[in-house]
């Protein structure tokens, strides 16, 4: 294989020795392979075999980023895509130092809050507040509005509907800090904040690696023939989720003509036609109106389908009639 990139990382060692690796990027015919080699060690470890230059980069970074977390400085800097700031941000300061000085009795009383508020809202989890949120909040124990509307991502719509339960919770908690929270860029351990930005940065690029898999696997279970069950079990996601990764490989560009019909081959032609001639009538952006258009404002106990499996039906259906109105519009 003929190289092409080559980068040498350092770190020190033991007894003030330079631990020192090289990174490298081949290629041959098409085929591209990013290769770790640690001191002398002739045989490098292998972060990615293939013909894709989307995920080589990818998996460069990840590896990349995981060991800049372990202590390794690459002697050419601009690794991960990103401008490096000496000083970093202050919300994400904020955002390490709660992380790594939470206090674990009140994240737990917050999560329990958490989970029972999104229960009786029916929403996710992560939109009451996200898990990064609760640590900052146990970590800094706010306890008046002022102070509450300080922890980063905690806005006036949040506060409006949140704000009297969680000022009621962090009330009785103890704290050892105060408000502004600036004393934090003295505090926080300068080895410790640089860890965990690239660990930040090698959870990110391994997410993108994941859906890159998993995009993979999505491609080649319909080409084969599969379903959205299965397609659900093999990949674990939910089938609105996974709804979700489907039209953005439609919107990419890829076929799903042959899922679709395997999908709907038991919905009857003039229903697919009632919701056809619906959409163009109100629109296919929001499906609630095509819903009521066509299944009526009944209780979803009196449907013959439960709602979630309708608004999958018209997921699909809709995918049809959008890539109907770009063929006809070219």
């Amino acid at each position: 294989m003929q190289i092409v990139f080559l980068n040498t990382f350092e770190r020190a060692g033991q007894d003030h020795q330079v631990e020192s690796a090289q990174l490298s990027i081949c290629e041959r015919q098409g085929q591209w392979a990013v290769l770790w080699m640690e001191g002398e060690d002739s045989n490098p470890q292998t972060w990615f075999e293939g013909t894709s230059w989307e995920e080589m980069m990818t998996a460069f970074r990840h590896g990349a980023a995981r060991k800049m977390g372990e202590g390794y400085a690459p002697i050419i800097d601009g690794m991960l895509e990103e401008r490096r700031t000496a000083a970093g941000s202050f919300v994400s300061m904020l955002q390490c130092y709660g992380e790594l000085h939470s206090d674990q009795e009140l994240f737990q009383s917050l999560r329990e809050w958490r989970r029972a508020k999104a229960i009786s809202e029916k929403r996710s989890a992560y939109l009451i507040a996200t898990n990064r949120m609760l640590w900052m909040i146990s970590t800094f124990v706010p306890k008046t509005s002022d102070e509450l509307t300080q922890i980063p991502g905690w806005g006036n719509t949040k506060h409006a509907s949140y704000g009297t339960e969680m000022l009621a919770i962090t009330e009785a908690a103890p704290r050892a800090t105060d408000f502004p929270l600036q004393w934090v860029t003295e505090k926080l351990d300068s080895a410790a904040y640089t860890q965990w930005l690239f660990k930040q940065k090698e959870t990110k690029y391994k997410n993108q690696m994941d859906r890159q898999q998993a995009k993979k696997h999505i491609l080649n279970t319909v080409q084969q023939g599969g379903s959205l069950e299965q397609l659900q079990s093999e990949l674990e996601l939910s089938r609105r989720e996974l709804m979700d990764r489907i039209e953005q490989l439609e919107q990419e560009g890829y076929d799903f003509e042959s899922l679709i019909a395997r999908e709907l081959v038991e919905v009857p032609e003039d229903e697919k036609q009632l919701v056809w001639d619906t959409m163009s009538l109100v629109g296919d952006k929001y499906l609630k109106p095509v819903l009521q258009q066509v299944y009526g404002t009944v209780e979803s106990s009196q449907l013959d389908k439960p709602v979630d499996v309708l608004y999958e039906r018209l997921r699909l259906i809709r995918l049809q009639y959008r890539r109907s109105l770009a063929i006809k519009a070219v």
